[in-house]
Protein backbone atom coordinates (compact mmCIF):
# COMPACT_ATOMS: atom_id res chain seq x y z
CA UNK A 1 0.00 0.00 0.00
CA UNK A 2 1.45 3.24 -0.95
CA UNK A 3 2.22 6.00 1.39
CA UNK A 4 0.10 8.32 -0.16
CA UNK A 5 -3.00 5.86 0.07
CA UNK A 6 -2.21 4.93 3.70
CA UNK A 7 -2.04 9.16 4.20
CA UNK A 8 -5.71 9.40 2.88
CA UNK A 9 -6.89 6.49 4.98
CA UNK A 10 -6.25 8.30 8.14
CA UNK A 11 -7.25 11.77 7.52
CA UNK A 12 -10.76 9.96 6.19
CA UNK A 13 -10.87 7.84 9.44
CA UNK A 14 -10.19 11.14 11.54
CA UNK A 15 -12.41 13.15 9.55
CA UNK A 16 -10.03 15.38 9.13
CA UNK A 17 -9.35 18.03 6.00
CA UNK A 18 -6.25 17.68 4.60
CA UNK A 19 -4.44 20.08 2.10
CA UNK A 20 -4.84 18.64 -1.75
CA UNK A 21 -1.97 15.87 -2.03
CA UNK A 22 0.07 15.27 -5.42
CA UNK A 23 -1.03 13.12 -7.96
CA UNK A 24 0.69 10.45 -9.55
CA UNK A 25 0.53 12.97 -12.44
CA UNK A 26 2.23 15.73 -10.86
CA UNK A 27 4.44 13.06 -9.19
CA UNK A 28 5.59 12.43 -12.04
CA UNK A 29 6.06 15.68 -13.98
CA UNK A 30 7.55 16.69 -10.55
CA UNK A 31 10.11 13.94 -10.80
CA UNK A 32 10.84 14.77 -14.98
CA UNK A 33 11.16 18.22 -13.24
CA UNK A 34 13.84 17.79 -10.99
CA UNK A 35 16.10 14.60 -13.54
CA UNK A 36 15.93 17.78 -16.26
CA UNK A 37 17.74 19.85 -13.85
CA UNK A 38 20.12 16.98 -12.90
CA UNK A 39 20.60 16.62 -16.38
CA UNK A 40 20.98 20.14 -17.35
CA UNK A 41 23.77 20.10 -14.87
CA UNK A 42 25.73 17.26 -16.34
CA UNK A 43 25.56 18.84 -19.25
CA UNK A 44 27.52 21.64 -17.80
CA UNK A 45 29.89 19.44 -16.47
CA UNK A 46 30.53 17.85 -19.43
CA UNK A 47 31.48 20.72 -21.73
CA UNK A 48 33.52 21.89 -18.96
CA UNK A 49 35.60 18.76 -19.58
CA UNK A 50 35.31 18.71 -23.28
CA UNK A 51 33.22 15.98 -22.81
CA UNK A 52 30.59 17.18 -26.39
CA UNK A 53 28.86 14.06 -27.10
CA UNK A 54 27.96 13.20 -23.62
CA UNK A 55 27.26 16.73 -23.00
CA UNK A 56 24.54 16.72 -26.17
CA UNK A 57 23.12 13.19 -24.91
CA UNK A 58 22.39 14.96 -21.75
CA UNK A 59 20.70 18.02 -22.71
CA UNK A 60 19.00 16.59 -25.16
CA UNK A 61 17.70 14.25 -22.33
CA UNK A 62 16.91 17.51 -20.12
CA UNK A 63 15.30 18.59 -22.90
CA UNK A 64 12.72 15.41 -23.54
CA UNK A 65 12.27 15.56 -19.65
CA UNK A 66 11.47 19.50 -19.31
CA UNK A 67 11.88 21.75 -22.41
CA UNK A 68 10.11 24.97 -20.35
CA UNK A 69 13.04 26.58 -18.52
CA UNK A 70 15.36 29.28 -19.98
CA UNK A 71 18.27 27.47 -17.83
CA UNK A 72 18.12 24.36 -19.96
CA UNK A 73 17.55 25.72 -23.37
CA UNK A 74 20.24 28.23 -22.96
CA UNK A 75 22.65 25.27 -21.96
CA UNK A 76 21.30 23.58 -25.01
CA UNK A 77 22.18 26.58 -26.74
CA UNK A 78 25.57 26.64 -25.71
CA UNK A 79 25.72 23.45 -26.56
CA UNK A 80 24.80 23.27 -29.98
CA UNK A 81 27.08 26.26 -30.74
CA UNK A 82 30.03 24.20 -29.26
CA UNK A 83 29.23 21.63 -31.33
CA UNK A 84 28.76 23.69 -34.96
CA UNK A 85 25.13 23.62 -35.12
CA UNK A 86 24.10 27.22 -35.15
CA UNK A 87 20.87 26.39 -36.49
CA UNK A 88 19.94 24.21 -33.14
CA UNK A 89 21.52 26.82 -31.06
CA UNK A 90 20.05 29.96 -32.27
CA UNK A 91 16.42 27.81 -32.37
CA UNK A 92 17.59 27.10 -28.18
CA UNK A 93 19.33 30.59 -27.47
CA UNK A 94 15.64 32.11 -28.99
CA UNK A 95 13.59 29.81 -26.84
CA UNK A 96 15.77 30.59 -23.75
CA UNK A 97 14.87 34.35 -24.19
CA UNK A 98 11.32 33.79 -24.80
CA UNK A 99 11.42 31.89 -21.39
CA UNK A 100 13.85 34.41 -19.59
CA UNK A 101 11.56 36.91 -18.67
CA UNK A 102 13.66 39.18 -18.39
CA UNK A 103 16.85 37.03 -16.80
CA UNK A 104 20.02 39.08 -17.19
CA UNK A 105 22.26 35.39 -16.83
CA UNK A 106 19.91 34.32 -20.14
CA UNK A 107 19.74 37.85 -21.87
CA UNK A 108 23.79 38.28 -21.62
CA UNK A 109 24.89 34.67 -22.71
CA UNK A 110 22.15 35.00 -25.50
CA UNK A 111 23.07 38.58 -26.84
CA UNK A 112 26.85 37.28 -26.43
CA UNK A 113 25.84 34.23 -29.00
CA UNK A 114 24.17 36.71 -31.48
CA UNK A 115 27.03 38.81 -32.01
CA UNK A 116 29.29 36.15 -32.15
CA UNK A 117 27.40 35.05 -35.12
CA UNK A 118 26.95 38.33 -36.59
CA UNK A 119 23.47 39.30 -35.23
CA UNK A 120 24.35 42.28 -34.04
CA UNK A 121 21.64 44.09 -33.79
CA UNK A 122 19.92 41.88 -31.69
CA UNK A 123 22.49 40.54 -29.68
CA UNK A 124 23.43 44.17 -28.69
CA UNK A 125 19.63 44.86 -27.45
CA UNK A 126 19.72 41.87 -25.28
CA UNK A 127 23.13 42.70 -23.80
CA UNK A 128 21.89 46.20 -23.01
CA UNK A 129 18.88 44.91 -21.60
CA UNK A 130 21.31 42.56 -19.41
CA UNK A 131 22.80 45.85 -18.72
CA UNK A 132 20.12 47.83 -17.39
CA UNK A 133 18.87 44.97 -15.13
CA UNK A 134 18.29 45.83 -11.28
CA UNK A 135 19.32 41.82 -10.63
CA UNK A 136 22.54 41.74 -12.74
CA UNK A 137 25.34 41.86 -10.48
CA UNK A 138 28.29 42.07 -13.35
CA UNK A 139 26.78 44.74 -15.78
CA UNK A 140 29.81 45.66 -16.96
CA UNK A 141 30.36 42.17 -18.42
CA UNK A 142 27.20 43.04 -20.42
CA UNK A 143 28.67 46.31 -21.71
CA UNK A 144 31.88 45.01 -22.18
CA UNK A 145 30.40 42.27 -24.34
CA UNK A 146 27.77 45.00 -26.12
CA UNK A 147 31.26 47.01 -26.93
CA UNK A 148 32.84 43.41 -28.58
CA UNK A 149 29.27 43.51 -30.52
CA UNK A 150 29.33 46.87 -31.74
CA UNK A 151 32.94 46.92 -32.46
CA UNK A 152 32.52 43.63 -34.46
CA UNK A 153 29.87 45.42 -36.23
CA UNK A 154 32.34 48.28 -37.76
CA UNK A 155 31.18 51.19 -35.05
CA UNK A 156 34.23 51.79 -33.24
CA UNK A 157 33.15 55.30 -31.53
CA UNK A 158 30.24 53.10 -29.63
CA UNK A 159 32.22 50.19 -28.75
CA UNK A 160 34.29 52.71 -26.76
CA UNK A 161 31.23 54.11 -24.95
CA UNK A 162 30.20 50.53 -23.93
CA UNK A 163 33.77 49.73 -23.06
CA UNK A 164 34.15 53.19 -20.83
CA UNK A 165 30.60 52.09 -19.37
CA UNK A 166 31.75 48.90 -18.34
CA UNK A 167 35.23 50.42 -17.02
CA UNK A 168 33.02 53.04 -15.05
CA UNK A 169 31.27 50.15 -13.30
CA UNK A 170 34.19 48.09 -12.53
CA UNK A 171 37.81 49.54 -13.74
CA UNK A 172 39.30 46.28 -13.22
CA UNK A 173 37.20 44.83 -16.33
CA UNK A 174 39.90 42.81 -17.96
CA UNK A 175 38.01 42.46 -21.07
CA UNK A 176 37.39 46.11 -21.43
CA UNK A 177 40.66 47.27 -20.80
CA UNK A 178 42.02 45.12 -23.41
CA UNK A 179 39.54 45.88 -25.86
CA UNK A 180 40.44 49.99 -25.01
CA UNK A 181 44.20 49.16 -25.50
CA UNK A 182 43.56 47.90 -29.05
CA UNK A 183 41.57 50.59 -29.60
CA UNK A 184 43.89 53.20 -28.25
CA UNK A 185 46.77 51.42 -30.29
CA UNK A 186 44.39 51.24 -33.79
CA UNK A 187 44.27 55.07 -33.27
CA UNK A 188 47.92 55.91 -32.79
CA UNK A 189 47.74 56.51 -29.46
CA UNK A 190 50.64 54.40 -28.21
CA UNK A 191 51.06 55.70 -24.78
CA UNK A 192 47.37 55.53 -24.17
CA UNK A 193 47.46 52.19 -25.38
CA UNK A 194 49.85 51.23 -23.15
CA UNK A 195 48.40 52.40 -20.52
CA UNK A 196 45.77 50.43 -21.04
CA UNK A 197 47.72 47.06 -21.29
CA UNK A 198 49.66 47.64 -18.01
CA UNK A 199 46.21 47.91 -16.07
CA UNK A 200 45.36 44.54 -17.88
CA UNK A 201 48.31 42.98 -17.19
CA UNK A 202 47.85 44.00 -13.42
CA UNK A 203 44.03 42.10 -13.26
CA UNK A 204 44.40 39.40 -15.45
CA UNK A 205 46.65 36.61 -16.71
CA UNK A 206 48.69 37.33 -20.14
CA UNK A 207 47.34 35.68 -23.48
CA UNK A 208 48.57 35.15 -26.69
CA UNK A 209 46.96 37.74 -27.99
CA UNK A 210 48.10 40.31 -25.00
CA UNK A 211 51.46 39.63 -25.72
CA UNK A 212 51.06 40.13 -29.07
CA UNK A 213 49.04 43.40 -28.37
CA UNK A 214 52.15 44.64 -26.19
CA UNK A 215 54.71 43.77 -28.74
CA UNK A 216 52.80 45.90 -31.49
CA UNK A 217 52.49 48.99 -29.03
CA UNK A 218 56.39 49.06 -27.74
CA UNK A 219 57.55 48.20 -31.59
CA UNK A 220 55.62 51.57 -32.37
CA UNK A 221 56.90 53.38 -29.65
CA UNK A 222 60.38 52.45 -30.49
CA UNK A 223 61.40 50.27 -27.10
CA UNK A 224 62.75 47.53 -29.07
CA UNK A 225 63.63 46.15 -25.66
CA UNK A 226 60.35 46.06 -24.67
CA UNK A 227 58.75 44.68 -27.54
CA UNK A 228 61.85 41.59 -27.84
CA UNK A 229 60.85 40.94 -23.69
CA UNK A 230 57.12 40.57 -25.08
CA UNK A 231 57.89 38.16 -28.21
CA UNK A 232 60.55 36.10 -25.84
CA UNK A 233 57.32 35.95 -23.40
CA UNK A 234 55.33 34.78 -26.32
CA UNK A 235 57.43 32.46 -27.87
CA UNK A 236 58.10 30.64 -24.38
CA UNK A 237 54.24 30.79 -22.87
CA UNK A 238 52.00 30.40 -26.07
CA UNK A 239 54.26 28.44 -28.69
CA UNK A 240 51.07 27.18 -30.61
CA UNK A 241 49.40 30.14 -30.47
CA UNK A 242 48.77 32.04 -34.05
CA UNK A 243 50.67 34.75 -32.82
CA UNK A 244 53.34 32.91 -32.45
CA UNK A 245 53.21 32.01 -35.79
CA UNK A 246 52.68 34.97 -36.96
CA UNK A 247 56.04 35.74 -35.24
CA UNK A 248 58.17 33.12 -36.16
CA UNK A 249 56.92 34.17 -39.94
CA UNK A 250 58.14 37.86 -39.47
CA UNK A 251 61.11 36.06 -38.32
CA UNK A 252 61.91 34.25 -41.45
CA UNK A 253 61.71 37.09 -43.14
CA UNK A 254 63.98 39.14 -41.96
CA UNK A 255 67.19 38.97 -43.43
Amino acid sequence: MSCHFRALLAAAALGALLLPLATPAQDTKQNRDEAAAINTELAIGYMREEKLAAARDKIEKALEQNPRTARTQMVAGFVYDRLGDNRKATRHYDEAVRLAKGDPDVLNNAGAYFCRVGQYKRGEELLLQAAASALYSTPDAAYANAGRCARSDGRPQEAEQYFRKALSINPKQADALLQMAEIAQGHGNGLQARAFLERYDAVAPSTAASLWLGRSIELGLGDTAQAAHYARRLRDEFPTSEETAKLLQEDRKQP
